[in-house]
C-alpha cells in the first residue's frame, strides 16, 4: 500500500473509532497489506483487496480470550 493510500485509511478508521492515536502502518516486505496500531498496541492487520477494478480494505482484528477477561 503506498503512503498516501495509508493515510487516507488512517483517516477513515481515526473518525470511525473517535480515536487520533490510531496509526496504519506499512508492513514490512508486503505490499498488499498493513498494520493498525492504537498508541504502541498492535490490534489489526488491514488488506487491500482489488477486484475488477474495484479496491476495498479488509480490517482483520483477532479478540483473544484472555483479553477479555481483562476488560
Amino acid at each position: 500500500m503506498k503512503k498516501d493510500e495509508l493515510a487516507k485509511v488512517e483517516a477513515y478508521l481515526r473518525k470511525t473509532f473517535g480515536t487520533k492515536n490510531l496509526s496504519v502502518r506499512a508492513r514490512p516486505k508486503k505490499d498488499d497489506s498493513a498494520e493498525v496500531y492504537i498508541g504502541d498496541d498492535f490490534v489489526a492487520v488491514l488488506f487491500r483487496e482489488e477486484e475488477e477494478g474495484e479496491v476495498s480494505y479488509q480490517f482483520q482484528m483477532a479478540i483473544l480470550e484472555m483479553d477479555l477477561e481483562e476488560a
